[in-house]
C-alpha cells in the first residue's frame, strides 16, 4: 500500500478554566488543543493531536510551525505506511529542528501527524487501532487513574472521581514538605480497599530534596513517585533515588528518542515508564517503547494531559502493549476533552472501555466545539 496525503486541516482550540492545573514548575491557566485531520488521496481520513499544554500559548507556535514547515513536507512525500512517514519526516526535518532550536515542537508536530496517519490506516482496515497494532483478541478495556489533582482541592477531587468510577488517583507534590506531607498523608489515610495513590513532583526537587522526599512520601505505600528530579539528570542520581525510595520511580514524559528510552529502560531505575506519545514518537515510537518496557519487566503507563483524541490514542496503544500499566486520565476542568472525542467513554470500576469502531473510534464534534475554535487552516497537496 502506498500512502499519499492529499489534505491536512489544523484546528486550534482554547478554553479558559476556573481552576488552573497547578504544578511545581507553574500553572496551566487555560486548556488548549491542536487537532489535525489528515485525508489521503483515496478519501480516507484520520485524526491526530499535537502536544501543547505548556507553556500556555505553545499551541500557537506549533500551529504556525505545522502550517509553514511540517505540512508542506508531509504533503510532498510518498510513504509505505504511517511508520514510514514518521521516519521520513523525522529525518527530513532534523536539520531544520536544529537550525530553529526547536527539536521539541518539531517532534510534537510529527507525532500528531503520525497519530492521524495510524488512525487513518486503521479506519481503512476497518479495525480498532489496538487491533491493527496487536492483532484481534486484544483487550477492550484499560485500567485508568485520575490525574492532575491539585494539592489544595485534592480531597474533594478524589471523592468526586471515586464516585465517577476511578480507583486510582495521582496528586501533584513538590510544594514544600509541610504541604506535601499533609496532602499525601490525608489522602493515603482515606483510601479504600483496592484503591491506589501516586504522586507527581513534575521535576520539582533537586537531589538533596528528593533524597528526603522519596523516603518520606514513599512510606505511605504509594503506587509510584513521578519525576522527583529533572528528567535530564544523570543516571547515577536516578540510581540513588531508586535505591532510597520504598516505591517505584516513574518518568518518561520529558524523554525523547529511541536511544534515550532504551537507556532509561535498561538502567532499571524507572519502574514505571511514561512516554508522551504526542510529545515525541507518535504511535510509532510509543508502541515500540511500550513493548520494550513491558518486556523488561516495567510498567508502561502513557502520559497524557490534553483533549480526548490524545487520551483515546494513549488508551489504544496501552491496550495493544498490554502489561500492568495504567492510563493517565486528566480529570481537571477541560471543556475540550469530551467534545473533541465523541462518543466519550466513561470510567467504570477503575477501567476505561474502549470503542469498538475502527481507528481511534471517536470523532470530534466540531459544531459543539465551535465556541472554543481560535484558528482553522487547510493545506492541500499540489
Amino acid at each position: 500500500m502506498t500512502l499519499r496525503i492529499a489534505r491536512i486541516e489544523t484546528f486550534l482550540y482554547r478554553a479558559e478554566v476556573t481552576e488552573p492545573v497547578k504544578t511545581s514548575f507553574g500553572s496551566i491557566p487555560r486548556r488548549s488543543a491542536l487537532l489535525l485531520r489528515v485525508e489521503d488521496t483515496e478519501g480516507a481520513h484520520g485524526w491526530g493531536e499535537v502536544w501543547c499544554n505548556f507553556p500556555p500559548y505553545s499551541a500557537d507556535n506549533k500551529l504556525r510551525l505545522f502550517e509553514t514547515v511540517i505540512a508542506p513536507a508531509a504533503l510532498a512525500g510518498c510513504y509505505a505506511d504511517a511508520a514510514d512517514a514518521w521516519h521520513q519526516l523525522t529525518a527530513r526535518t532534523a536539520r531544520w529542528a536544529i537550525q530553529g532550536g526547536e527539536p521539541g515542537p518539531f517532534a510534537a508536530c510529527i507525532a500528531g501527524l503520525d497519530l492521524a496517519l495510524w488512525d487513518l490506516t486503521a479506519r481503512r482496515a476497518g479495525k480498532p487501532l489496538r487491533a491493527l497494532l496487536a492483532g484481534d483478541g486484544v483487550r477492550d478495556t484499560v485500567p485508568a487513574y485520575a490525574s492532575g489533582l491539585n494539592p489544595d482541592t485534592a480531597a474533594a477531587a478524589v471523592a468526586r472521581c471515586r464516585e465517577a468510577g476511578f480507583r486510582a488517583f495521582k496528586v501533584k507534590v513538590a510544594f514544600g514538605p509541610e504541604v506535601d506531607d499533609a496532602v499525601v498523608g490525608g489522602l493515603a489515610r482515606d483510601l479504600r480497599d483496592g484503591e491506589r495513590l501516586m504522586v507527581d513532583a513534575n521535576q520539582g526537587w533537586d537531589l538533596p530534596e528528593a533524597r528526603r522526599a522519596v523516603s518520606r512520601l514513599g512510606a505511605h505505600g504509594l503506587g509510584w513517585i513521578e519525576e522527583p528530579i529533572p528528567a535530564d539528570r544523570p543516571a547515577p542520581e536516578w540510581a540513588e533515588l531508586a535505591m532510597l525510595s520504598p516505591v517505584p520511580l516513574a518518568g518518561g514524559e520529558n524523554v525523547m528518542g529511541y536511544e534515550a528510552f532504551a537507556a532509561l529502560i535498561g538502567n532499571g531505575h524507572h519502574g514505571v515508564v511514561q512516554p508522551d506519545m504526542l510529545k515525541w514518537g507518535g504511535v510509532t515510537g510509543a508502541y515500540a517503547v511500550g513493548r520494550r518496557a513491558v518486556g523488561a519487566g516495567r510498567s508502561y503507563c502513557p502520559h497524557w494531559l490534553g483533549s480526548g483524541v490524545g487520551l483515546l490514542a494513549a488508551a489504544q496503544v496501552l491496550a495493544a502493549v498490554g502489561g500492568p500499566g495504567l492510563l493517565e486520565h486528566d480529570v481537571m476542568e477541560n471543556p475540550l476533552r469530551e467534545v473533541l472525542a465523541q462518543p466519550f467513554a466513561r470510567v467504570a470500576a477503575g477501567s476505561l472501555p474502549l470503542p469498538s469502531g475502527p481507528g481511534l473510534g471517536v470523532e470530534p464534534n466540531l459544531d459543539a466545539a465551535a465556541p472554543w475554535l481560535v484558528t482553522r487552516l487547510e493545506h492541500r497537496s499540489a
